[in-house]
């Protein structure tokens, strides 16, 4: 199979737009393809992660996002999640059928409802819904047993939440920016406890795309493509109470990312992470299940300073989640985030140490019910 690099990207700020769907999609995707120095029909295939009724408010599925994204008569397909989208990408080109491959994620949060009435349709309509499951009450489930049963506190909650959003300020595309401390979290308001709304991630706009190229190709197209090394995607069952939810699918998705990519300890050889986190615990959790740090021990870590933008192991130099949500797209935000910091492009948040390989994390679903990790490589 064929090497596979990412050798442009471009990306919207998460602040409302106040462009129409379709020129928000056509400024990044135009940007992405002039970086390349490329025509759209010289790209050989488009994938778009997008969502219709739902994420975008529209009844008429992605109509607005093939034009925005030029891939009007091009060989192209369309998924839900962004970081789906980014794999197929990948393993089109790996296919050997493609050498070019488009990858654009949009949504438009300031245009939707509020992701909680949106994310109570994930619930079946005869039980969960109607005693109104989201993925807010979802995870407040699963917060209160990591707590319980890890003894992890609030006050290490917050702490990722002060983090994240002070590195945000450093970030321009970041949505919501603050240097804050744990107390002001912890005094926000209960949402569904325990989680208080400043550990919830806000609705964001955004459109992100790159264009993977297979080796040869890539080398034409940028001066240092940044490679995938490895990925895997892994799903959970459907209803919440047939899942462990402190023990879900993010370690079959991690260990076939790195099974991909030769990795047996991911602390010694990847060098950052940017991880999907909806809600602050959350980042404690994954980082324990990525194997980041010992079962239970994801309140020692953020104590520990380690993950801190100047610590020995950054998560989430961007902001992460909790700084800019655009629902459909924030996988794949991940992915750039990432590729920058190897790049050495990343601006004011650029970390301090050489980046030669980094983690992206993507989740959707109740209480991390699919989990999708991508492994880059300088």
């Amino acid at each position: 199979m064929r090497r596979v690099g990412i050798t442009q990207m471009a990306q919207s700020s998460g602040v409302e737009s106040k462009e129409n769907l379709m020129d928000f999609t056509y400024k990044v995707n135009k940007e992405v393809l002039d970086k390349a120095g490329l025509q759209r029909d010289e790209v050989d295939c488009v994938i778009i992660a997008s969502s219709d009724i739902f994420h975008s408010g529209l009844s008429c599925s992605n109509s607005y996002d093939w034009d925005g994204a030029g891939a009007f008569m091009i060989e192209g397909t369309r998924a839900e999640d962004s970081m789906f989208s980014f794999i197929y990408g990948c393993m089109r080109v790996m296919s050997g059928h493609y050498d070019t491959v488009l990858v654009t994620s949009i949504v438009k949060g300031s245009e939707n409802a509020e992701n909680d009435a949106l994310t109570s349709f994930f619930a079946d309509p005869f039980y969960s819904r109607p005693l109104g499951m989201n993925e807010t009450s979802a995870a407040a489930l699963q917060m209160r047993e990591y707590m319980e049963r890890y003894k992890i506190t609030e006050e290490q909650c917050a702490k990722v939440v002060v983090k994240n959003l002070g590195n945000a300020v450093f970030n321009p595309y970041a949505h919501i920016k603050k240097n804050i401390g744990v107390e002001d979290v912890l005094k926000s308001e209960v949402v569904c406890d325990p989680i208080k709304s400043l550990e919830c991630a806000p609705k964001s706009d955004g459109v992100v795309s790159v264009i993977l190229a297979s080796e040869d190709k890539a080398r034409n197209l940028c001066e240092k493509p940044v490679w995938v090394k490895g990925f895997g995607s892994s799903m959970d069952h459907f209803n919440l109470g047939d899942r462990d939810l402190l023990n879900g699918q993010l370690p079959t998705a991690a260990s076939k990312a790195y099974k991909m990519a030769g990795i047996r300890d991911p602390r010694k050889k990847i060098d950052m992470a940017e991880i999907c986190e909806p809600y602050a615990f959350q980042e404690l959790l994954w980082s324990e299940k990525l194997g980041f740090c010992g079962e239970g021990e994801g309140g020692k870590l953020i104590d520990s300073g380690e993950t801190q933008i100047k610590g020995a192991f950054p998560i989430n130099p961007s902001g992460g989640v909790l700084a800019m949500n655009p629902y459909v797209s924030r996988g794949m935000y991940r992915i750039v985030e990432c590729a920058l910091q190897i790049r050495g492009k990343a601006g004011e948040h650029q970390l301090g140490k050489k980046v030669k390989s980094a983690l992206a994390h993507g989740t959707h679903g109740f209480a991390g019910q699919s989990h999708s990790v991508v492994i880059l490589e300088g």
